[in-house]
């Protein structure tokens, strides 16, 4: 009885766990939109966004806006309005992380700065792989 309760007991508990981690936690509009903006606000703040990034940004996340006013406009928010709401916040969302991470920061043009990425691979340099280091390996 025991060699079939246990993997019966082992299984069930693995199904109930992968339950909660597929079902991501569903966030309302007006929360993404302060969420969006915000991340907007900071990638101006830290330099991580040009002001052209950020105005591009800025009006997509408006034309977005106005989407959702003529969507509520009609009597509420359907289902298939929220999931179009989403899928284009989705796409903001992705162009806001690329923009941000692109190194294209206080205008000076894209491409490494002394020291960050010398060889280009897309990883910042270790100190000890530069060839004029003593202390290397």
């Amino acid at each position: 009885m025991k060699k079939f309760l246990i993997p019966l007991l082992a299984a069930s508990a693995l199904a109930g766990a992968a339950v909660p981690a597929a079902a991501a936690p569903w966030m309302n509009i007006n929360q993404r939109q302060a969420q969006l903006d915000q991340r907007i606000d900071v990638g101006v703040r830290n330099g991580s966004l040009t002001r052209r990034e950020a105005q591009n940004l800025r009006a997509e996340f408006q034309s977005i806006a106005r989407l959702e006013y003529r969507y509520r406009r009609t009597g509420g928010l359907q289902t298939w309005e929220r999931r179009d709401l989403d899928r284009r916040f989705d796409i903001l969302s992705a162009k806001i992380r690329y923009e941000r991470r692109d190194r294209d920061r206080d205008g000076r043009g894209p491409g490494p700065r002394p020291g960050l990425d010398s060889d280009r691979d897309g990883h910042p340099d270790r100190y000890d792989r530069f060839p004029h280091n003593p202390r290397r390996w």
